[in-house]
């Protein structure tokens, strides 16, 4: 196929050429004005220089013409492996093979999309703007979509360079029942009433339904199931009764005829934290240490700290008057007995008896610990005394009995065997500076009773004692000289890090519990935590979200601590189980965007498809006809979708041929300046 136009190769910018056309022009208007004969003449010869000077040539292509393209984009992400949509799918692109094998002229390319990573669902205009990327242009004569229609990246779309179309797979009686949670906080107070906000909605051709059960599992714990209707958002109460992270479950039942049930199951991962801190410090004594725990619970601003300390004992006789000696009376009925249970954590720190508290304060702290509550006892030298907490009803709480010696010599703390498996002390050496840890000048000796010690003093004694008695849990430290290392004597030591455990321990905190199983996942990688006071291999049960189980070895990477790691590809809740410990874990989103909406539509691609004039044809009619229609016209009619020929080619050869050489026009523009001077010539000689 030859073609063939006219190019210019002027000799001077187009300005100087038309400049003196103009000034051409000028002169051609003054011999007119003027009565020259040869006027015409003259015109002819300016002409032939000004062509000349445009160099016109005549450009001949020898051009081989290409193919047109249309592009297929076949959606294979999760809602397209509904009912029998794949084969939907396959089957629409074999019938578009064939008809565009039958088209002289048109070849077909394909393109496969699956799932956007990180739950961003179908990207189907991302992939079609790729695919578009790697193509020709001006060859694409038309762009078909194997889809439901459900996209997620409609903000997407592309310049199109020919017509769209939607080959929709699906059918027209698909229905579907859906569990969405609208609303759902990240953390919760514990013990105080949050609240989720979900909705069940039936979508596309669902049976008349105005309410269904719904099953609630906190933790993978006993579910308890609830009615509730179809169509409308509910705020469902839920409160936290352990800090750290809680795994809610939502359930509805599976109906037959529903197209999935990946969306019938939601999970929500809640955090659980505490509001306030309130810890009640009772210092019988002062002494150095009083300031360290002082700055230790101040330096939280979660903490609400009551400080109740003797400052003067009732013994000293000094003759102050006594309301000189107090602004206000401390409401000790009110503490020890009103709200005792609104603390959670109480430290004697150095107290003794004296009389200030009577016996029915301290048997209050006693039952408080019964049902729950957390005391830590930080002796000093009076523990080995007459007037010892020893001796009052809080006596048999501790974990160890005072022998009434009190050892006055340096010593450095150690972490015992069991220390090295307590998450209170586990650990701790690492917190060490480089010549080691300073040395305490005085422990109280101690008999252990009950619990475990996880750190000792001179001789293996007992330093740190750690209990649970009833609900409660109690903590028995045997020196008053962990101010030491707050103060960096003899490079101090892990002080803070110490009490901040012990005290998260005491109120339980989740991370700090002995024996406690935990896990986590990041993508599609889950990992198993197991803490443990006992020793021996570990060996992990995993039940997957299909019910099947499995069991893999877990390595201990710690002492106690014991850990394990697994890969899957599977979307849902994981329960998890060693020994007495069970857990459970969410892989995969909680709602995936792929199942929000599965019924097939068009809908969202329409604004699209429309400005080329393309459509949607739906599979499960037949698959449509394939016809060429002209730019402009509509492109999909009843049972057929158009594409439009683009007519693209490629030069295989350029010819250049000039139309008015340079001699030549010369030539002919001197013939007619002689001429036109020997026209004028003659008419002057008849004047």
């Amino acid at each position: 196929m030859n073609a063939s136009n006219i190019i210019f190769d002027p000799a001077f910018d187009w300005p100087v050429i038309w400049g003196a056309g103009a000034v051409i022009a000028a002169l051609l208007i003054l011999a007119v004005w003027r009565g020259l004969k040869g006027w015409a003449l003259r015109t002819l010869g300016a002409a032939a220089l000004l062509t000349a000077l445009a160099g016109p040539s005549l450009q001949i292509e020898d051009r081989a013409p290409e193919g047109d393209i249309l592009l297929a984009v076949v959606d294979e992400s999760a809602s397209q492996g509904l009912s029998d949509r794949g084969a939907q799918s396959e089957a629409a692109l074999e019938a578009l093979r064939a008809r565009v094998a039958g088209t002289e002229g048109l070849e077909l390319r394909v393109t496969r999309m699956g799932d956007g990573e990180d739950n961003r669902g179908s990207l189907l205009m991302t992939a079609l703007g790729d695919a578009l990327a790697e193509l020709p242009r001006d060859r694409v004569a038309g762009m078909v979509l194997i889809s439901d229609g459900r996209l997620h990246d409609v903000e997407m779309a592309p310049e199109l360079p020919a017509p769209l179309h939607l080959m929709q797979t699906g059918k027209p009686d698909d229905w579907d029942r859906r569990l969405t949670i609208t609303n759902a906080p990240a953390f919760g107070i514990l013990d105080e009433e949050q609240e989720i906000r979900l909705r069940v909605d039936d979508m596309g051709a669902a049976p008349a339904t105005e309410s269904v059960p719904l099953t609630i599992a906190i933790d993978g714990g006993e579910p308890e199931t609830y009615t509730v209707p179809v169509g409308r958002e509910l705020a469902l109460p839920i409160t936290l009764s352990h800090g750290g992270q809680n795994v809610i479950q939502f359930t509805i039942p599976v109906e037959d005829g529903e197209l999935t049930d990946r969306n019938n199951a939601a999970v929500v991962n809640m955090n659980g934290v505490r509001d306030r801190l309130r810890v009640l410090l009772v210092s019988g004594v002062p002494h150095p240490g009083t300031r360290t725990w002082r700055n230790l619970l101040k330096s939280d601003s979660a903490v609400d700290l009551v400080h109740f300390t003797i400052l003067r004992p009732p013994e000293k006789q000094d003759g102050v008057p006594v309301n000189e000696l107090s602004l206000i009376a401390f409401p000790t009925q009110e503490l020890f007995m009103e709200k005792i249970d609104e603390f959670d954590l109480i430290i004697f720190d150095r107290y003794k008896l004296r009389g200030i508290l009577p016996a029915s304060y301290l048997g209050s702290v006693r039952d408080y610990i019964d049902r729950g509550g957390a005391v830590l006892v930080a002796a000093g030298p009076d523990l080995a005394t007459a007037q010892s907490l020893a001796r009052s009803p809080l006596g048999d709480m501790l974990p160890a009995a005072p022998t009434a010696r009190v050892l006055e010599r340096g010593f450095l703390p150690e972490i015992t065997e069991l220390g090295t498996r307590h998450p209170v002390t586990r650990g701790l050496k690492e917190f060490a500076p480089e010549d080691g840890w300073g040395r305490w000048m005085r422990l109280i000796e101690m008999d252990e009773t009950a619990g475990m010690t996880v750190m000792s003093g001179l001789d293996d004694r007992p330093l740190l004692t750690l209990d649970r008695v009833g609900e409660g849990r109690v903590a028995l430290l045997s020196s008053d000289h962990a101010w030491l290392w707050d103060r960096g004597f003899e490079g101090g030591g892990p002080q803070l890090e110490l009490l901040r455990r012990l005290a998260h321990w005491m109120m339980k905190e989740p991370e700090l519990e002995e024996e406690a199983l935990t896990a986590s996942a990041v993508g599609s990688t889950v990992t198993v935590t197991r803490r443990t006071m006992e020793e021996g291999a570990r060996a992990l049960t995993v039940t997957r979200p299909d019910g099947t189980e499995e069991d893999m070895p877990m390595e201990e990477v710690a002492p106690g601590l014991f850990r394990s790691e697994f890969a899957t590809g599977e979307v849902g809740l994981f329960r998890l189980s060693e020994g007495d410990q069970q857990a459970v874990v969410a892989v995969g989103p909680t709602s995936p965007r792929e199942f929000e909406q599965t019924i097939a539509s068009a809908e969202d691609l329409t604004p699209v498809m429309a400005p080329m004039r393309g459509g949607a044809a739906v599979i499960d009619e037949g698959t449509p006809g394939l016809r060429a229609v002209r730019a402009g016209q509509a492109a999909i009619g009843r049972g057929w979708i158009g594409f439009t020929p683009r007519g693209a080619y490629v030069v295989e050869n350029l010819r250049v041929v000039p139309l008015a050489p340079a001699w030549l026009m010369l030539l002919i523009a001197a013939g007619f300046a002689v001429a036109a001077w020997l026209i004028e010539g003659r008419a002057r000689r008849r004047l």
